[in-house]
């Protein structure tokens, strides 16, 4: 029991659980944070161009003879549900699509940005070389060096110094 608890233990703070677990909580946060943009201000205009509609509550009603307890026509989710009708929610199959849209284009500009920045690094010239290996002692050493600091060996000319 005890190794299983250590093992566990590894496991939960190993960097990678932990980085995932910062993941999963940004992306319920962010994930709220659409949802209210598209209720709140995505829909509503459309709304208003569909007839002053709220556009969370357009339902398709499956038993269209279906009524209120006193008798009135249902006609938002909230009725619906009230009386347990069977409906369609097609308004928040609607706002769900555009959430979806929303995170899913959000996520490909990361990554997208991602790459560039990766594309970037790769991009970058190597810095030039300050040292060189001396072809008797195998050392490393100043690149315009015309002797071994560890050898004394005399080198070639240094190519800066060749006319």
């Amino acid at each position: 029991m005890k190794g299983f608890i250590n093992e566990f233990k590894e496991f939960a703070v190993r960097g990678n659980v932990i980085d995932l677990a910062v993941g999963v909580i940004i992306g319920g946060a962010f994930g709220k944070i659409v949802t209210s943009i598209v209720n709140d201000i995505i829909m509503p205009p459309i709304g208003v161009l569909l007839g002053g509609v709220d556009f969370k509550d357009l339902i398709i009603k499956l038993k269209p003879d279906m009524r209120m307890p006193d008798g009135s026509e249902i006609t938002t989710l909230a009725d619906a549900n009230a009386v347990g009708a069977p409906v369609i929610a097609i308004g928040q199959f609607v706002n769900s699509v555009i959430d979806f849209v929303i995170v899913a284009f959000c996520i490909f500009m990361l990554v997208k940005g991602i790459n560039w920045l990766k594309r970037k690094e790769h991009e970058k010239p190597e810095p030039e070389k300050t040292t060189k290996e001396c072809p008797y002692c195998l050392s490393e050493i100043p690149v315009a060096a015309t002797r071994c600091s560890q050898c004394t060996s005399m080198l070639d000319e240094p190519e800066a110094v060749r006319p």
